[in-house]
């Protein structure tokens, strides 16, 4: 048994946090929610997403990226979809910062509101199809094999260190 890892038998969940901590993989980040990869998990990472990178490009898929801010508006056609998981959107409601009165940090800067709030989310379907919709002009522009790597941004009860 190694010293400070709890034994899988007592809280299979606390063993797994433990072993990815004491390994050096990840840590939890200052942010609810977050983490951060270091560098022998991001290894470990690079390894297991050049393999299916491989793979995924072998059967004709290409990489694309899509963005991480949707328009409210978007969002709100997803409102059935997203009954599920709505309390773990982030919302940006303004666009830049300025120093505080004070001189002691920053503050929202009350100027730069928004017109429309956007939901940070990696993966909306209403971007994706959005695209889709300019890019499919007839069935000879089908199959679309499009991967995208992304990141994962909700703000989640309890955060799994590399598990989602």
């Amino acid at each position: 048994m190694s010293k400070g890892v709890t034994p899988k038998s007592e809280d299979y969940s606390r063993w797994y946090t433990d072993v990815i901590t004491k390994a050096e993989m990840a840590d939890y980040g200052p942010v609810k929610g977050t983490m951060v990869i270091r560098p022998y998990g991001f290894g470990v990472w690079e390894s297991i997403k050049e393999a299916f990178d491989r793979r995924f490009k072998n059967s004709g898929h290409v990489n694309a990226y899509f963005p991480l801010f949707i328009p409210k508006s978007f969002f709100s056609k997803e409102a059935d979809h997203i009954k599920g998981f709505a309390k773990e959107c982030a919302v940006v409601t303004h666009s830049r910062l300025k120093s505080s009165y004070d001189g002691n940090g920053v503050v929202v800067d009350p100027d730069s509101q928004l017109e429309e709030e956007i939901i940070v989310r990696p993966t909306s379907e209403t971007v994706i199809w959005s695209m889709y919709k300019k890019w499919i002009n007839s069935y000879r522009d089908l199959p679309i094999l499009i991967n995208q790597w992304a990141n994962v941004v909700r703000w989640e009860m309890r955060t799994r260190l590399f598990l989602r």
